[in-house]
């Protein structure tokens, strides 16, 4: 039996092939899962057309994680495919360009607190939307990426990590009862749309080229969305508030 037979996931973030998302999705419906996507405004036809990459068409619903009448809608919206969800993965974040790229002492409070709802409330925006499709339990997992250090160029971005990180540890509590499982897989620098976003990205090269043991590859999100899956699974039932790190071992390397 596959990793996820029976399953029903809802993965957010899809915008590219090349993003950790779309290979969560590929994964989780090659591992026997149904999947949904979500996307809103003019990007969702792009993701509707990269979701036509997937082995199987998915289903693609409006969801704007910033949008209260979005999120009030989700239950029906997930319904018209699925009846219920299993699993949930939160791949969104975004941060203002005056909030990355070395201008931190002077970003001001409104672009923060965009950076920080839609990077770090979201998982919690997100996850209370689908509770009402959690029956008996489920596995969200958020993308993340390593927030105990600062890094180059990372700035308020870096923030609204450390604040996803918590907000995970809070949402394992309180949702822990009902077997709600909340885990974040912290990836490694890929070269994606996000990435990109980022000015002076390229200076992550040298901290993996010198520091990851296992060796980094900045054009490979797989690694990142095998462990997403296993986290979907019935592998871990007890576990919940976890950070997984898929870095090639920085984190654990000092300089």
């Amino acid at each position: 039996m596959a990793l996820l037979t029976g399953k029903n996931i809802l993965v957010t973030g899809v915008l590219t092939d090349a993003s950790i998302a779309f290979h969560i999705a590929r994964l989780a419906q090659e591992e026997g899962a149904t999947v949904v996507l979500s996307s809103f405004g003019r990007a969702r036809r792009i993701t509707e057309r990269i979701a036509a990459r997937l082995p199987h068409q998915a289903a693609v619903i409006e969801l704007d994680v910033t949008n209260d009448e979005d999120l009030a809608a989700l239950p029906d919206r997930v319904r018209e495919f699925v009846p219920t969800l299993h699993g949930l993965v939160h791949s969104i974040g975004f941060a203002p360009e005056s909030a990355l790229g070395g201008n931190f002492l002077n970003t001001q409070w409104p672009d923060v607190a965009t950076a920080i709802q839609v990077s770090a409330f979201s998982l919690k925006s997100l996850t209370m939307a689908a509770r009402p499709l959690f029956d008996g339990g489920a596995s969200v997992v958020g993308l993340d990426f390593d927030a105990s250090v600062a890094w180059p160029q990372y700035d308020w971005m870096g923030v609204a990590k450390a604040a996803l990180e918590s907000t995970s540890r809070y949402l394992a509590r309180d949702l822990g009862p009902e077997q709600v499982r909340v885990n974040l897989v912290a990836a490694g620098p890929i070269k994606t749309i996000a990435a990109k976003s980022i000015p002076g990205f390229e200076k992550f090269e040298p901290i993996w080229n010198d520091r990851a043991a296992l060796g980094w590859d900045f054009g490979d999100p797989v690694p990142a969305a095998q462990a997403t899956i296993v986290f979907l699974s019935d592998w871990l039932p007890k576990t919940t508030g976890e950070i997984l790190h898929v870095d090639g071992g920085v984190h654990a390397i000092g300089g």
